[in-house]
């Protein structure tokens, strides 16, 4: 630690990194801003956004910048030390509770990502939701969303990153229920807020657990608290803690990872979340809240290192939950007609791939996937919602209302398509670099059977997204994209399926295109679209492992070296036979799902057509998926219900019985103690002595009434008797 401390004082930080708390904050008062004022701003509030972002952007930049700087001005051998500074929040007996800033590579990466994803989507965004009879409420719900995720990602301790994750979680409840008139948007809000708080529940005993087991050796040794994750990351590697403690933690902390990263078995909201906004669903499922279980897992790394055995242990619970989400996602996304429900089912088969890495010991090609996803998914999403703002009359369905897309939408189509080989693993874009590079170290650290399943997911990629661009821009027009306008309601069953169908009906604008015929978006649109294309294809080359060590820029800037805070992890040799496999296996995935595509979707081959309803086994598999494993019905019908549903009665019974007996219980007594009160206290006591008095005076005023006569006389000799009487009792006590 002394070691540290002094190569910290050695290497210069620069304000940057030192106010990197700074990145958070803005968008946190920019909020505070447009909910106080927003409505009276020109732009309503948007600028704010905007502004706010674009600051959050410039930091985030800086701060990239100056560790880079940072980075290189050390030696191979130093453990370049993280930029930390902290405030004493409050204290209560021994506890106490810091806030701060931890900055290293893995923070500045990802600050990077979220503020730039952040940024294109509020510029699209004031196109997209122009009109809207909310969009003041949805730029201060956007701009907290990514201040929450700025904020979970800069903290030096798990409160903070608890707040941060908080934070989106209740942001993601408003902006999916954005449009919440809607049933089935408010019960995909409601949906997703549950599951991920399910999850949630593994976040705080994690960190608890995790606090009271480490809290003494951190205080001694590093003066720090428990709640500090570079305590809790160097307690993990120093052999202190109890085997049993940590893989209890490791497995409460994943469960929580789970629920926010889409993992099987709650990988059910993210789909429903696409009954959000189309800006909503790009910013959710590239940069932010996805990637928060990813970066809990990647930033407390050590924690799951050690609890889970990672290195050698031929499988552990990351690996299985991971390599089963590819394979499960990847399936549901062949079944889809909804173009943002493919992406969707895309995004947790991705999840899958970062998941599977981080628990095969691949840290640094996870960390690099959440770096090259961002952007051609957030790429991918933002084409969709030019699609359906421009040429879909606001469908989202592929095979009812798009097709032959690419000659009116060339700007949309081109980056779609960058995006979606970015997305397979093709040679030379972005994801080739990082997805391949998670499959080639899952097998070089000894997880074969995950590295197959790997592959395979990389074939069924391919295959799904080459189907999705068939049906949306190869073939011949349909429905709206044809010109044909039709009720997107008059399906009640799709609609109740589709969480998303409707929800561009709200679009004050909705009507601008209506008359226009399919069109390539505006500038706000299509800017953003290939700013991420032009990411999607060159941010590979910054970890471009296939031309040499020079190339692993990222590696360089991010993964931290002889560092007693991260365990020591060895990378993969690459060769081009293993990559050549993986294209191989990309390519005849292409091929494939392009030949069936055109049978099936453009020559209506008979033998294609209803196949799977002539075919006993196909039907069942098609029934699978289309019911998404049943899943759904496991949990609403069987688990709530027989949860939920005892407990409400339970509790109905225990409202009816005991509570309304309670009260009517003393209602009664009340009733009879305040007439026995009134008839005794009020009416004979009370009533009574104030009657009598009365009675009393009257007698009295009777009695003295004949004295008061009117004569002279008379009252002299009254004075006179009395002065004798007096006298005499005078005398009589005188004597």
């Amino acid at each position: 630690m002394i070691a540290s401390s002094e190569v910290m004082n050695e290497l210069s930080s620069g304000w940057f990194l030192e106010h990197a708390w700074l990145i958070p904050i803005i968008p946190a008062i920019g909020f505070a801003i447009i909910i106080l004022f927003g409505k009276k701003l020109p732009m309503k509030g948007s600028e704010i956004g905007l502004i706010s972002m674009l600051s959050s952007l410039a930091l985030a930049g800086g701060a990239a910048m100056q560790w880079i700087s940072r980075v290189n001005s050390g030696t191979e051998e130093q453990f370049i030390a993280p930029v930390v500074r902290t405030w004493n929040w409050w204290q209560i007996g021994g506890m106490k509770f810091t806030i701060g800033q931890s900055i290293d590579g893995l923070s500045v990466i990802v600050l990077v990502v979220v503020a730039f994803i952040s940024t294109l989507v509020q510029l699209y965004s004031t196109e997209y939701l122009k009109g809207d009879r909310r969009y003041t409420h949805f730029f201060a719900a956007l701009t907290l969303f990514s201040a929450g995720m700025l904020a979970m990602v800069v903290a030096e301790d798990t409160i903070l990153f608890l707040l941060g994750w908080e934070i989106m979680g209740l942001c993601s409840f408003m902006l999916i229920g954005h449009w919440w008139e809607d049933g089935a948007n408010s019960r995909a809000a409601l949906k997703a807020f549950f599951t991920v708080r399910t999850g949630d529940m593994g976040l705080l005993i994690g960190i608890s657990m995790l606090y009271f087991a480490s809290n003494e050796w951190t205080t001694k040794e590093l003066g720090v608290s428990g709640f500090s994750i570079r305590g809790i990351s160097a307690w993990a590697l120093s052999g202190e803690p109890n085997s049993r403690v940590i893989l209890i933690a490791a497995i409460a902390l994943f469960i929580a990872a789970i629920g926010k990263s889409g993992q099987f078995p709650l990988h059910t909201w993210l789909p429903d979340a696409m009954a959000g906004p189309t800006p909503v669903s790009s910013l959710l499922h590239s940069s932010t809240m996805v990637v928060a279980g990813v970066f809990l897992v990647s930033r407390l790394y050590p924690v799951f290192f050690t609890g889970f055995h990672i290195l050698g242990s031929g499988g552990n619970f990351i690996t299985i939950i991971g390599g089963i989400t590819i394979v499960i996602a990847a399936a549901l996304a062949f079944v889809q007609n909804d173009i943002k429900k493919v992406l969707a089912y895309s995004t947790v088969s991705q999840l899958g791939y970062m998941m599977l890495g981080l628990g095969a010991g691949a840290w640094m090609p996870a960390v690099f996937h959440i770096f090259t996803h961002a952007f051609f998914k957030a790429c991918l999403f933002l084409g969709a919602g030019s699609i359906s703002h421009s040429a879909s009359h606001h469908s989202f369905d592929m095979k009812k209302d798009m097709g032959g897309l690419r000659k009116v939408m060339p700007i949309t189509f081109t980056t779609w398509v960058i995006s979606t080989l970015a997305l397979c693993g093709v040679f030379p874009f972005s994801g080739f670099f990082s997805k391949d590079e998670i499959i080639d170290n899952v097998g070089h650290n000894g997880y074969q059977l995950f590295m197959i399943i790997g592959l395979i997911g990389a074939f069924m990629t391919a295959a799904y997204m080459t189907r999705a661009t068939y049906l949306t821009f190869f073939g011949e027009a349909r429905g709206a994209s044809a010109g044909i306008h039709h009720d997107e309601h008059h399906d009640a069953h799709a609609s109740a399926h589709d969480a998303h169908d409707s929800h561009d009906a709200h679009d004050a604008h909705a009507t601008d295109h209506a008359d226009q015929g399919p069109h390539e978006s505006g500038w706000r649109i299509t800017l953003p679209l290939v700013l991420l294309a032009i990411l999607a294809l060159g941010s590979g080359f910054l970890n471009a492992v296939p031309f040499g060590e020079k190339w692993e820029r990222i590696t360089k800037w991010v993964e931290p070296r002889h560092s007693e805070f991260a365990p020591e992890l060895h990378h993969a040799p690459f060769t081009w036979s293993k990559a050549g496999l993986s294209l191989a296996i990309v390519f005849i995935g292409i091929a494939l799902s392009w030949g069936i595509s055109t049978m099936l979707y453009t020559r209506k081959d008979k033998r294609l057509v209803g196949l799977s309803e002539r075919n006993r086994v196909l039907r069942a598999g098609y029934n699978l998926l289309i019911n998404k494993y049943f899943l759904d019905v496991l949990y609403e019908k069987v688990i709530v219900k027989a949860i939920a549903g005892p407990i409400a009665a339970a509790a109905y019974w225990f409202n009816q019985n005991i509570l309304d007996g309670i009260l009517h219980a003393v209602a009664r007594f009340s009733r009879v103690f305040s007439g026995w009160v009134y008839r005794n206290i009020d009416q004979r006591v009370v009533d009574g002595t104030v009657n009598n008095s009365g009675k009393a005076t009257k007698g009295a005023g009777g009695v003295l009434a004949p004295v008061q006569s009117g004569k002279v006389s008379q009252y002299g000799a009254l004075l006179f008797s009395a002065a004798a009487v007096a006298a005499l009792v005078l005398v009589i006590i005188n004597s």
